[in-house]
């Protein structure tokens, strides 16, 4: 067997897998804001206004991050 020889080739863009194991940052993210939000609310209904507002705020921030992990690919790729 030679030294040389190719086992398995990568063909394709490697920034899609890069993206795939990027998008579970976020996705623990999401989880964990929904997760304490609804703690939150069960705990002190009459904050539901503030704690509904600081959710979606971290929900965009989370986002945010998951899009600009989708652009870099594309941005930085050949």
């Amino acid at each position: 067997m030679a030294a040389t020889e190719t086992l398995a080739a990568v063909s394709g863009s490697l920034g899609s897998i890069g993206y795939g194991l990027a998008a579970i940052g976020p996705g623990i993210g999401i989880g964990i804001i929904f997760g304490q939000g609804t703690q939150a609310l069960a705990r002190q209904p009459e904050a539901a206004g503030l704690i509904r507002a600081n959710q979606i705020l971290g929900f965009a921030f989370c986002e945010a991050l998951a899009l600009i992990g989708i652009v870099m690919p594309f941005v930085f790729g050949q």
